[in-house]
């Protein structure tokens, strides 16, 4: 990313942060252990990738993708 797009996104995100706290945005990849009740999703590979072992508790959550990938069975499984 060019260092205009960094500071930007830099900025974005510590906006976001003291409006709603630490993990409530976060890099993809990012080393952080968050503590939080987790619904688990029956799918190891997903509640690994979410990063958190399931889908988070009070928190919103988006679950997107092209036509016919499998979100609305993903959805009615959790």
């Amino acid at each position: 990313m060019s260092e205009e797009r960094d500071r930007a996104l830099e900025a974005a995100m510590s906006k976001i942060r003291k409006e709603y706290g630490d993990g409530a945005v976060m890099r993809l990849g990012e080393a952080s252990h968050l503590s939080v009740e987790v619904i688990p999703t029956g799918s190891l590979a997903l509640d690994r990738a979410l990063g958190v072992g399931g889908i988070p508790r009070g928190r919103v959550s988006e679950i997107y993708g092209p036509e016919a990938s499998g979100k609305t069975t993903v959805c009615q499984h959790i």
